[in-house]
């Protein structure tokens, strides 16, 4: 069994903390062996049922990138809707990179995904629970690359599936714009633009119950 020194735990949580959420790229590609070995990580996650649900989609056509990104701005719009009072806030936010990015990966679940029972017969949302936690893999990857990587979810998958020629039982969950950046944010984006905050850990924290309403 693998056994991790203390400077070598500390770099991974130093990784964990320096991960961010991110929207602005420069116009620099990335290195092929880079993208292989975030696409490594990703594949090296863990699936229940070992069904290993994920597929990825490099998009470089930029008539069809422009094509997901209009389609994303008229979800933003819908979506600012649908917030009322805060409308306007949701207009203002960057919420995608996907024209400025270097890489764009469509993350999708895959078609017969049915017959893996195992770890679905109860919970049949355990598919996407894989592929987060292969996504999770690619942005730690990429954060360790010096890489920002952004997760783009305003898209109706229906939409992309159209555009990608997807099977029809296949789905898109997320569009993952990755490069190199001019930055990195020293905290995440929502939260400096104000839109939330962290929340304290010790109050997502209970023990053997639900915790009750004004409990200490």
């Amino acid at each position: 069994m693998t056994t991790f020194s203390t400077a070598e735990r500390e770099v991974l949580h130093r990784v964990l903390r320096a991960r961010r959420d991110m929207r602005h790229f420069l116009p620099e590609p990335v290195a092929p062996e880079a993208l292989r070995r975030i696409l490594e990580a990703a594949h090296s996650a863990p699936s229940v049922g070992y069904m290993q649900p994920w597929r990825f989609i490099r998009i470089t056509d930029m008539r069809l990138r422009a094509e997901l990104h209009d389609h994303v701005a008229e979800e933003q719009r819908r979506t600012a809707e649908a917030c009322g009072a805060r409308a306007a806030e949701v207009q203002r936010l960057k919420l995608e990179g996907l024209r400025d990015c270097s890489e764009l990966i469509a993350v999708t679940l895959c078609d017969g995904r049915e017959r893996y029972v195992l770890g679905r017969r109860t919970m049949p949302e355990m598919d996407l629970c894989s592929a987060a936690c292969a996504i999770q893999n690619m942005w730690l990857a990429a954060r360790a690359e010096n890489l920002g990587m952004g997760w783009v979810s305003l898209f109706d998958p229906d939409v992309v599936g159209e555009l990608l020629q997807m099977p029809r039982d296949a789905r898109t969950i997320a569009l993952l714009c990755l490069g190199p950046v001019p930055a990195f944010y020293t905290e995440p984006m929502l939260e400096r633009a104000g839109w939330d905050c962290r929340r304290s850990l010790d109050t997502l924290i209970s023990e053997n119950h639900w915790p009750q309403e004004g409990a200490a």
